[in-house]
């Protein structure tokens, strides 16, 4: 009796049939160009795959007007069927739910959540990028070695003449002024002193700033414990940077070995605090993009073969940024920014006759002024290269546009870090430019991280619901 039924109403409502029949179709075939063929102004990225949600766009048939059409003819001559039509419902919400379980999310508690969080940790991102910069700044004004003392907490500034009077007296104790500032005056001394107590505040500000969310973010139980696992080290290793920028200011305020030698920081506990400055940027940054872009921007399987490409030649590209920034440690810590100051020579010859002169070999590598500015300018080359080649072996890659968009705004970057550089050695190193260099390092880099984080795997619950092909 119930098959009678059945028969007689599909055949009243053969149209309303024909539009579901359509619509299934599409779905179990996966192909853009049924979905042509249905409706040219529907896009195949946004019936099998939702951006906002990460979900089958099943979970939101509802906006889509051929089901709904169809369902909705179906329900006008046959309310018999309502109750079908929950159990469909309930079936798209399990879907959904499973594809949403599929993921790992790093913060819970929802989208508000996960918007508060994502601005909290781009916000710190930039805080220490400009530390970065303001260090730079320190380090060209030759600001970091007038604060003779530290503390952990931090203390006020001189607010008396008197107080001025007894920093000023710690500082001609030290060797940078007996040697090199013996002339100098009060107000001179005021503006190092300035600069140097502001970045140590600075990095002071931004480790409260960075708690204190942190604590309220895990007492509200928006924070899964990975995510918490995680940011705890990054915590740990901004309390640690504060003991590493003590421990390398300390370095140049010891007596240097030779009387003709300028007293100044150790290059390899300069590249250490950079280096460690550098980490807890990539972390902060790499986290937040986690956090608000859970899976990749991909909207095919072609799409995701192409992003795995560009991922085997991004990676020790990466790498290799990383390495000609921490170089540039060394090139600052040794000074070696004011030597040689003619590009694409190196004074009359292109490779200096004192390269190798110091005992152990490995020594020139990092102390050598001849050695280490070749090297830097060896590894700066080699980077630009490589991002040019990445650039050209991805042309004709079927990939994203974010990512093909994303590798020629790096490639750019590349060549204006270049020339910043270039432009640097030949100005003798003026504080412009060569806080900009320094700025323009990490900007590369954050271009590199930023490729990186857009051509990861999607999970599979996504790349089990993505076509073929992208619709062009």
């Amino acid at each position: 009796m119930l098959e009678s039924r059945l028969i007689s109403i599909f055949r009243n409502h053969k149209k309303a049939l024909n539009q579901i029949s359509s619509s299934s179709s599409i779905f179990s075939t996966g192909s853009s160009s049924s979905l042509s063929r249905v409706s040219p102004f529907l896009k195949p990225s946004r019936f099998f795959h939702s951006k906002s949600t990460n979900v089958p766009s099943a979970c939101i048939s509802s906006r889509n007007p051929i089901i709904y059409n169809g369902f909705t003819s179906f329900l006008k001559y046959h309310k018999g069927f309502q109750p079908s039509i929950r159990k469909f419902s309930t079936a798209a919400a399990t879907v959904c739910k499973e594809n949403k379980e599929g993921l790992k999310f790093l913060v819970t508690a929802g989208p508000h959540a996960q918007k508060a969080i994502g601005i909290w940790l781009f916000v710190s991102a930039a805080w220490v990028f400009s530390m970065v910069v303001l260090g730079g700044v320190t380090r060209l004004t030759r600001s970091g070695l007038s604060m003779t003392d530290w503390k952990f907490t931090g203390s006020l500034p001189p607010l008396s003449e008197e107080d001025w009077l007894i920093e000023f007296e710690k500082y001609k104790q030290s060797p940078e002024f007996k040697r090199i500032n013996k002339g100098m005056h009060m107000d001179d001394f005021k503006f190092i002193y300035w600069m140097e107590y502001a970045h140590r505040m600075w990095g002071r500000a931004l480790g409260i700033m960075f708690v204190l969310p942190f604590g309220y973010f895990l007492r509200k139980g928006y924070i899964t414990p990975q995510l918490g696992v995680r940011l705890s080290g990054l915590v740990a290793l901004g309390a640690g940077q504060g003991l590493i920028g003590w421990w390398m200011v300390k370095s140049g305020l010891e007596e240097p070995t030779s009387e003709y030698s300028e007293p100044r920081v150790s290059p390899y506990r300069l590249a250490a605090h950079l280096t460690s400055a550098f980490v807890i940027y990539c972390g902060l940054f790499w986290t937040a993009l986690s956090v608000v872009m859970p899976e990749p921007p991909t909207e095919s399987v072609a799409w995701v073969n192409g992003a795995a490409k560009v991922k085997r030649l991004a990676i020790p590209i990466s790498i290799l940024v990383g390495v000609t920034a921490i170089s540039g440690a060394f090139v600052a810590g040794n000074d070696a920014g004011r030597a040689f100051n003619t590009f694409p020579k190196m004074g009359d010859t292109w490779i200096p006759d004192d390269i190798f002169s110091m005992k152990p070999l490995m020594r020139n590598f990092f102390e050598n002024t001849s050695t280490v500015q070749l090297d830097h300018r060896i590894l700066a080359s080699a980077t630009l290269v490589s991002i040019g080649g990445l650039w050209w072996a991805t042309k004709k890659l079927d990939i994203h546009p974010a990512v093909r968009s994303l590798i020629g705004s790096t490639l750019g970057m590349a060549a204006l870090q270049v020339t910043l550089g270039i432009s640097t050695l030949l100005s003798y190193v003026p504080v412009s430019l060569g806080s900009a260099h320094q700025a323009g390092a990490l900007t590369l880099l954050t271009l590199m991280i930023l490729l990186n984080h857009t051509v990861r795997r999607p999970s599979p619950s996504l790349l089990k619901s993505l076509p073929l092909v992208a619709r062009t």
